[in-house]
């Protein structure tokens, strides 16, 4: 794992269990936007362990905002502190671990729970899949890196107006004078 990335997930887990330990109404939108920060690294680095915990932090933003009270902070945030804990130990591996760890335990807190919290986390993976791709990483990269189908990622950039942005043209003008400049 890259240093960069590796300090910037420390204080990405550091914020995140800083917003956990008191619940505010504020918490929600702090943990999007920790969220948003985290896709900025996968989309340079385009690295898994920041799609990890952008997706993660996303996930808990949204069950957070749907007021599902059956979910144990104090389990949570154990096991976000011990992340953070491997993370200070140089312990890559036992990090992702503890991360998948953390998904299962979002994931298996109640029957009806963990079907809505899996649809969560694939919605999460798609959206932040989409940020990849309006970066600049191509659909099947950032499919790939997400762990998710070309085609679930496909359909939701296609209900968004990601490709229908552009940028300011530039007058013809411009361009021929810039062409013409190549060959003098």
């Amino acid at each position: 794992m890259n240093d960069t990335i590796k300090e910037d997930i420390i204080f990405i887990l550091s914020a995140v269990i800083d917003i956990l330990k008191v619940k505010e109404e504020k918490d929600i939108t702090e943990l999007k936007e920790l969220s948003n920060h985290t896709i900025h690294n996968a989309s340079i680095f385009q690295d898994e362990d920041s799609v990890s915990i952008a997706i993660l932090v996303y996930s808990l933003s949204k069950v957070i905002e749907r007021e599902v009270d059956e979910l144990n902070y104090g389990n949570i945030l154990f096991f976000l502190e011990k992340a953070k804990d491997c993370l200070l130990k140089n312990k890559i591996d036992d990090y992702r671990k503890i991360i998948k760890k953390a998904f299962t335990v979002i994931s298996g807190m109640d029957s009806k729970l963990k079907m809505y919290i899996e649809e969560v986390i694939n919605q999460a993976q798609i959206k932040k899949g989409s940020k990849l791709y309006e970066h600049g990483i191509s659909l099947a990269r950032a499919a790939e890196i997400l762990g998710i189908s070309q085609w679930e990622l496909m359909f939701y950039i296609g209900k968004t107006r990601i490709t229908d942005k552009t940028k300011d043209a530039v007058n013809v003008k411009e361009r021929l004078k810039f062409a013409r400049g190549l060959f003098a």
